[in-house]
């Protein structure tokens, strides 16, 4: 499920995050599983964010045939695929996947957001010119844990890539 990895943050952590999740839900947005349903709406919104260069290293838009495979392939119990629904409509999705997918790193995700542009207030990889997400990112406690200079080229303009992350257990 969606929560299912939030409890690894601890009690009053997750009590938190329940709160929120009740007056998301009570303002008429909702968070929950993906749905073969939901798939037009999260590409969509993917595909919105290409055009703006903040998000993704995509330069051409990707097709829901394409993302077929890639939502069956989400457990929602280790890596869940959860989408933001307001009034009945999706405006928003979250991945966490597998990070590398070598053994060393099974306790690793990296995760996705895209947020409909009709719906964001502002926009875990993070092309480092995307101020707004990276302010968001770190307002949740996330540091930087690599910076790779010049790592992608959107328009001819060379992007450095940020790599975000925020321990939730030890071991």
């Amino acid at each position: 499920m969606c929560s299912t990895f939030t409890r690894r943050a601890g009690a009053s952590s997750a009590v938190r995050r329940r709160r929120r999740l009740l007056r998301a839900q009570r303002s008429g947005n909702a968070i929950r599983d993906a749905r073969e349903s939901d798939l037009h709406a999260i590409v969509g919104i993917y595909n919105a964010a290409i055009p703006g260069r903040l998000a993704t290293a995509d330069t051409e838009p990707i097709s829901v045939e394409s993302r077929r495979g890639w939502l069956r392939d989400h457990d929602a119990s280790r890596h869940p695929l959860c989408v933001l629904e307001r009034d009945g409509r999706v405006v928003g999705g979250l991945s966490v996947g597998a990070f590398y997918g070598r053994p060393a790193y099974a306790a690793t995700a990296k995760l996705s957001v895209y947020v409909d542009p009709a719906a964001q207030r502002g926009g875990a990889f993070i092309f480092a010119h995307n101020e707004r997400s990276v302010a968001l990112f770190r307002k949740f406690g996330f540091e930087t844990w690599a910076h790779l200079p010049r790592v992608a080229v959107l328009d001819g303009v060379e992007r450095d890539l940020l790599i975000l992350g925020r321990r939730v257990g030890g071991t």
